[in-house]
């Protein structure tokens, strides 16, 4: 029994929405590029929010230590 297989053509995926796309680059459109540096920014946005804060709560703390010796 011989068993049948289907050819998929060389292919890539889009990094922002996954679609298979036949192509150059990491992105299926411009749509998909525009909405992926936006998302970029949000996520570099939150990690520098999150530094500010371990920033914050460590001098809390050295302040609290260094108070009360």
């Amino acid at each position: 029994m011989a068993e049948y297989t289907e050819k998929i053509p060389q292919h890539r995926h889009c990094r922002s929405c996954g679609k298979a796309f036949v192509g150059e680059g990491h992105f299926c459109g411009e749509e998909c590029k525009g909405s992926a540096g936006a998302d970029a920014k949000k996520k570099l946005r939150k990690l520098f929010l999150v530094w500010i804060v371990i920033i914050a709560a460590t001098i809390a703390v050295l302040a609290l230590f260094s108070a009360g010796a």
